[in-house]
C-alpha cells in the first residue's frame, strides 16, 4: 500500500512538471498535503450526518462566510441549482446577468427540473448590472408575468472583482422589490484576496452563497452552499432530490478542509504570476491584453488562435482557443518559471508569424 502511495504521488509529481496548462483554474491536481489529508480523514455515511470530516468542512465555510450552515455538493452548478430550487417555486423568476454562469453555463437547470424562469439583463464592460435595471425587472403582481423572487449575482465575473458597494447597491434594490438574494460566489476568494476585505464581509447582504472549491482552491471536485439554518434544511432535501446525496464523502471533504486551510491566501501569488504574464504579453504588439485577478484575456487582430494552441501544445503548454479573445488562467501549479516560459513561446510565435 504504501509503495503504490508513493509511486501515485511520484507520478503526480512528473505530470506536475510536464505541462503548463492555463486553460482554466480547475486542472488542478492534489498535491501531497492533500492527498495525506485524503488519507487520514474520518468518514462516516453523509446522508445519515455522520461523516465527521463532512461535518467539519461544512462548519468552517459556514464560519468562513459568516452564515449559520452550510452544505457540502459535488459542483458549482449544483449548489446554484439547489440555491435556486431553494429559493424560488416553478413560475417563479431568477433576475441575473446575461454572462453569469448561471445564465449561460448551467443548461438552463432551474427552468428545466424546476420549472423556474431565468431573466437574463445585459451587464456592462465589468460584468455588472444597474439598480434601475433591477428594478424594472422586478415584475408586478400580474398573471401574464412569472413571480420575480431571487436576484442571482457573481463575484468574481470572467476574474473582475465587483465592487462591493455597487454589489450592496443592487443587494438593497433586489431587497426593496421583495427578492432573495444568492450570490455565485465560485471564484469569491479571489475577490476576497483582491479587495483584502473577508469573504464573510464581501457576502453579508446575501441570504446564500455558491463557493467552488476546486476553482484556483486547488480541491478535486466539490463545491459550498451556505445559508440559514432553516434554508440548508431544505437545501439538503434538494441535493437528495437531484441525486446529490453522498456517503463516506471525507476523503473528498479533507480536500476542501485542507484547501480552505492552505490555499486562500496563497492566491495572491496567482493574481501576481497572471499581472506578469500580462506584462509580458503587452510587449507584443500584434496584442492586446488585459488581466483581471488570475485570469489574463489576450485578443487577437485575427483568427489564428487555432495555430497559437496547436504550437504552444508542442512545447507542453496548453491553452484554449477561441477569437477574438483567448483566456490564459493562472494557479497552484503554474509558477514564475512557467510564466517566464509562456511569454517566451508566445512571443516567439510573433515574431516567427
Amino acid at each position: 500500500m504504501a509503495t503504490a502511495y508513493n509511486k501515485m504521488r511520484a507520478d503526480i509529481s512528473t505530470k506536475h512538471s510536464s505541462n503548463i496548462d492555463l486553460r482554466s483554474d480547475t486542472v488542478t491536481r492534489p498535491d501531497s498535503g492533500m492527498f495525506e489529508a485524503m488519507m487520514a480523514a474520518s468518514v462516516g455515511d453523509d446522508v445519515y450526518g455522520e461523516d465527521q470530516t463532512v461535518n467539519a468542512l461544512e462548519e468552517k465555510a459556514a464560519k468562513l462566510l459568516g452564515k449559520e450552515a452550510a452544505v457540502f455538493v459535488s459542483s458549482g452548478t449544483q449548489s446554484n441549482l439547489i440555491a435556486m430550487l431553494t429559493h424560488c417555486r416553478r413560475g417563479e423568476e431568477v433576475i441575473t446577468g446575461e454572462q453569469y454562469h448561471v445564465s449561460v453555463s448551467e443548461a438552463h437547470g432551474a427552468s428545466v427540473l424546476g420549472g423556474i424562469a431565468i431573466c437574463p439583463l445585459q451587464t456592462n464592460e465589468r460584468g455588472s448590472l444597474t439598480v434601475d435595471q433591477i428594478s424594472a425587472a422586478i415584475k408586478p403582481d400580474d398573471p401574464h408575468y412569472p413571480i420575480s423572487r431571487l436576484l442571482c449575482l457573481e463575484n468574481t465575473v470572467s476574474g473582475e472583482v465587483q465592487v462591493p458597494e455597487h454589489m450592496l447597491m443592487l443587494c438593497r434594490a433586489g431587497r426593496q422589490g421583495g427578492l432573495s438574494l444568492h450570490l455565485d460566489g465560485a471564484r469569491l476568494m479571489n475577490a476576497s484576496i483582491a479587495l483584502e476585505k473577508s469573504a464573510a464581509e464581501l457576502v453579508d447582504p446575501f441570504d446564500s452563497i455558491s463557493l467552488c472549491l476546486s476553482k484556483g482552491l486547488g480541491a478535486p471536485v466539490g463545491s459550498l452552499l451556505s445559508g440559514s439554518n432553516e434554508f440548508i434544511r431544505i437545501a439538503r432535501r434538494n441535493r437528495k432530490l437531484l441525486g446529490g446525496g453522498m456517503r463516506q464523502a471525507g476523503i473528498l471533504a479533507a480536500c476542501g478542509l485542507y484547501a480552505l486551510e492552505h490555499n486562500i491566501d496563497r492566491l495572491a501569488e496567482d493574481h501576481a504570476n497572471a499581472a506578469i504574464l500580462a506584462e509580458g504579453l503587452a510587449r507584443i504588439k500584434d496584442l492586446k491584453v488585459w488581466q483581471q485577478t488570475n485570469m489574463v484575456f489576450i485578443e487577437l487582430a485575427d483568427d489564428h488562435a487555432a495555430e497559437l494552441q496547436a504550437s504552444l501544445a508542442e512545447q507542453g503548454i496548453v491553452i484554449s482557443a477561441g477569437f477574438p479573445s483567448i483566456r490564459l488562467v493562472t494557479h497552484l501549479d503554474v509558477d514564475s518559471s512557467d510564466i517566464e516560459r509562456v511569454v517566451d513561446s508566445i512571443s516567439s510565435f510573433y515574431r516567427n508569424r
